[in-house]
This record gives structure tokens, sequence and C-alpha cells, in this order.
């Protein structure tokens, strides 16, 4: 276990929280970040930071509300801090949010994403090189590779991702180009992580488990797209969490060059039809269904091959979804109990 911290970007977010949590868990000392921004109600985040304070090892866990568009400060932290690691979480989310608002996206995950690539270049040049970036991916960045009525097959890490179909995506797909050009360049052990459709307690209120949950207990309607007719590997976010404090010793090696990719997936696509029925069990709840049509930011289906990660750390997905929405269910109704 390495004595100095662990530096976690976006600390306030779903992932970085749960990351967070189990690194304390496990004795690490965390330093987090997280700029609080509005995308989604700052209270829920808040929440997050007030539950990290209540953690027996909370004296081990350190928080700087500072945004990564804000370079200097950035990279002055990370000198200060000399972290072994960082996971670097924080991004601008969302595919549909991208129609309205594409400048976001610029500054979180383009700009944002290049101030971490400079904060580990600043930290080898002070002779104190991190061991290993690991960074959020998405599964967005395969795009458009399935098709309805087309045969499919699981994406893999080596497949074609030229084709982005939001603003999202197409910045993911670029922090990706951008590590590898910097880890050849300098030598920056980095791995990519293209998450699939994460869900669990805690989890965003903008993504479809948590959404369509707070959707049945309110009575209000649920959109479904493409009528019900889509995919997506909907993964628990404490599986992830696994993967990810595996893969932080198993550093790229660099030949040629110190940087790769891996899937982070349920491996078992669920319809979103099957999906509402689902919910409607764990909840108890009669879903009120408004069938639309299949917005230009949408994929058909997300399948994830992680034979890779697999191999490199032993990891394999445990937790079916049956299993993760009824934990979902019950973080919620506590969340959503009028607070005395």
């Amino acid at each position: 276990m390495p004595k100095s911290p662990i530096l976690v970007t976006g600390a306030a977010g779903f992932i970085g929280f749960a990351v967070t949590r189990r690194l304390l868990d496990e004795g690490y000392k965390v330093v987090g970040l997280d700029n609080l921004n509005s995308y989604y109600s700052p209270k829920l985040k808040k929440a997050r930071l007030s539950e990290l304070a209540r953690h027996p090892k909370a004296k081990n866990f350190t928080f700087k509300k500072l945004d990564l568009a804000n370079s200097k400060a950035v990279i002055k932290l990370a000198l200060a801090t000399k972290p072994s690691h960082i996971i670097h979480l924080a991004a601008q989310a969302g595919v549909r949010y991208g129609l309205i608002n594409q400048v976001d996206y610029l500054n979180s995950n383009l700009i944002g994403h290049f101030t971490v690539l400079q904060a580990c270049k600043a930290l080898a040049d002070a002779k104190a090189p991190i061991k290993h970036l690991l960074y959020a991916s998405s599964s967005s960045v395969y795009g458009a590779n399935a098709q309805p009525g087309k045969p499919t097959k699981p994406f893999a890490e080596a497949d074609d991702v030229s084709r982005p179909v939001s603003l999202y995506a197409a910045t993911k797909r670029a922090d990706e180009m951008l590590t590898h050009a910097w880890a050849h360049q300098f030598g920056t052990p980095s791995s990519g992580l293209r998450f699939f459709t994460v869900y669990g307690p805690w989890g965003r209120p903008d993504m479809t488990p948590l959404m369509f949950t707070e959707a049945l207990y309110k009575k209000q309607p649920i959109k479904l797209f493409n009528k019900g007719d889509l995919w997506r590997d909907f993964t628990y976010v404490d599986d992830i969490v696994e993967a990810i404090l595996r893969l932080m010793p198993h550093a790229p090696a660099a030949t040629p060059t110190p940087h790769t990719l891996y899937n982070l997936g349920n491996q078992n696509p669920v319809q979103m039809l099957s999906f509402i029925k689902t919910l409607e069990k764990v909840t108890g709840k009669k879903a009120n269904l408004k069938l639309e049509g299949w917005p230009a930011t949408e994929v058909y289906k997300t399948s994830a091959s992680t034979a890779k990660l697999k191999k490199a750390v032993g990891w394999a997905p445990s937790t079916p979804l049956e299993v993760g929405l009824t934990r979902l269910n019950t973080w919620y109704q506590t969340w959503a109990k009028p607070k005395a």
C-alpha cells in the first residue's frame, strides 16, 4: 500500500464517491477534488461528501473544491500532494445534455483532462512521478457499432471507435488519444476505463436507473426511446470499484507506449423493456410508459467484452441486475424520505 495519497478527481460524483469510500475502507489516504457543479443537484454531491466525512477512516480523506479548468491550482495541489496514483473521474457527463450545452464538455472533458495530464508531467519533472493514471472513458466511444436487425458482438477494445454519435463520446475518445500521445512522449503509465452504464446506490439522477426509480415512486411517466428497443449493459458500481482497485497496481508496460484501454461492463446487455419489468418487480410499483422515438444521441446497444480485463487482473462482474436494483431501491427509499 503506497504511503503517498491517491488523488481522485470527481470525488463527490457517483463513481468517484464509491471509489473514495472503498479506498478509505482499504486504509489508503485520499485527496479528492470536485467543482460541485450544478449539472445535477449539488445537494446529492454534498450528501456524498457528508457520508465520507462520517467514514470510520475519514481522517485519511481531504477534500478540495476545485475546477480542473484551473490548471495552475490543480498542478499546485498535485505537487503539494505528490500522489502515488491519480484516479481521474471528473467529467461533464451525459449525452443529451450536449445538444444544448456544448462548451461544458470542452472545458471539463478536454481542458480538464489535459490539466490532469499536465499535473502528471509536473510530478515527473519534480522527481515524484505517479505509478499509474487511471481515467474514465466511456462505452459511448463505440458509437453506432450496433444496429437493429444486424448481428452484434460484444464491444472489444480493439474495435473501431471512429464514429461517435454524441459530443460526449467524441470528447471521451479525444481523451483516449490525448493520453496515448502523452504517455508515448512523457512515459506516464495510463489506463483508460470504458465504463458501461454504471448504476447503484448514490447514483446519478440523470441516469436511467435512478431517474426511473424516482418516476415509479412519484407516479410520473417514463420515456422509453425507440419504444423500449434499446439495450444497455448495466454495470453495478461496486463491480466497477473492484476493477479499479485491482488495476491500480497493474500499470501498462512501457513497450512501446505505457497506455492501454479496458472495458468495464456487466457482459449482459438488457433491453429497456426488460429493465423496466425488473425495476417494477423490486419496487413493487407499476410503470406508466411513454414510448418515444430514437434520439440522434442514443446508440442502439452497448455490450462489453471484458476478456482483456479478466486476463489482466482476474476481474469479472458479479452483481446480477435484480440484486443491484434492489440495493438501489433500498437506498432510494432512505434518501427520498422527508427529512425531519
